[in-house]
């Protein structure tokens, strides 16, 4: 069993109501991880997602191994028949058969390059070792998808369920620097699963993929986006199009207090790490309102769930 994406899962309810299970009582299956190692591999910086992971793991009583391949590991090389004589030291095929020697599971995190759409979209990386590996792999954010955080976010809404069917928007918001579109892309995806009324808003010529957001309703004006929402989910996302580009910095797409007036009293919602006054005023994120911080504990819940499934198949 491998978690790659948010579509792996059999049921997107059973799984929130498995995590909230694991959430009062995280330590009840402790010894389910006992002589089991977790191997986490970083191409890319982390946070929440390598504490969250780490801890979840600790939760069920399994060891742990990290690698950061930016500056530990062997350059690798991921093209079959590729002739190695410059750059890069180790191939794929070699290194993903010796790491699954030594962990049970491979945990891995690598961002998309935002330079070739080709080649990002073919996540060179996590099919590398899903190819050659032979124990099962957890997604820890790819060039695409973030899975963990999107069954994160899905855990979140269900503690703070509305009466009625909820309205959920996804909103677009300026960044200096050019970001992919993974969580953006999960979010959609975890949100195509759940009973809402979902809007994807942003400024015309940043649409995500559109095999990922068939279906999903999109509208240009962030403000008639904004009106009765039940929660506000930001993010950043670089030119989809354009690939990997800026070509909008405007700052009135910030989630002001002004715009969470629209909605239904509404809760905001961020991956993390956020920019202030960029993505959110701080009058926003400060707010009772803001659950981003809850958001981040549930990482822990998520990724202990799926590593817990992934122990149990294994039995």
């Amino acid at each position: 069993m491998n978690y790659i994406s948010i579509q792996n899962i059999d049921s997107l309810e059973k799984w929130v109501k498995q995590a909230l299970k694991i959430k009062k009582k995280p330590l009840k299956n402790k010894k389910l991880g006992k002589n089991k190692t977790l191997g986490m591999l970083f191409f890319n910086s982390s946070l929440r997602t390598r504490l969250s992971t780490q801890k979840a793991a600790l939760n069920l009583g399994m060891n742990i191994m990290v690698m950061n391949f930016t500056s530990e590991g062997w350059t690798l090389e991921f093209e079959d028949g590729a002739v190695m004589n410059s750059g890069a030291s180790e191939h794929i095929k070699e290194a993903a058969e010796v790491v699954s020697q030594y962990c049970d599971i491979i945990a891995i995190r690598a961002f998309a390059g935002l330079i070739d759409k080709e080649k990002d979209n073919a996540e060179t990386v996590l099919s590398g070792f899903l190819k050659y590996a032979t124990v099962p792999i957890v997604n820890m954010e790819s060039a695409t998808r973030h899975p963990l955080q999107s069954l994160a976010d899905a855990i979140t809404m269900a503690e703070h369920k509305t009466a009625h069917r909820p309205k959920v928007v996804l909103t677009w918001a300026p960044h200096p620097k050019a970001l992919p579109q993974a969580v953006a892309n999960s979010f959609v995806e975890m949100m195509q699963l759940q009973e809402a009324d979902f809007v994807i808003t942003h400024p015309e010529g940043y649409e995500l993929n559109p095999e990922i957001t068939k279906g999903s309703k999109i509208e240009y004006d962030q403000d008639k986006a904004f009106e009765n929402a039940d929660f506000i989910y930001a993010k950043n996302w670089s030119n989809y199009k354009e690939y990997g580009q800026i070509t909008n910095s405007d700052p009135n797409w910030t989630v002001t207090a002004e715009k969470m007036k629209m909605t239904n009293n509404a809760k905001f919602m961020h991956c993390l790490p956020v920019r202030r006054n960029v993505i959110v005023t701080d009058e926003v994120l400060d707010s009772e309102n803001s659950i981003v911080i809850e958001q981040a504990n549930n990482r822990t819940y998520a990724a202990q769930l799926v590593l817990q499934k992934i122990l149990e198949n294994g039995k």
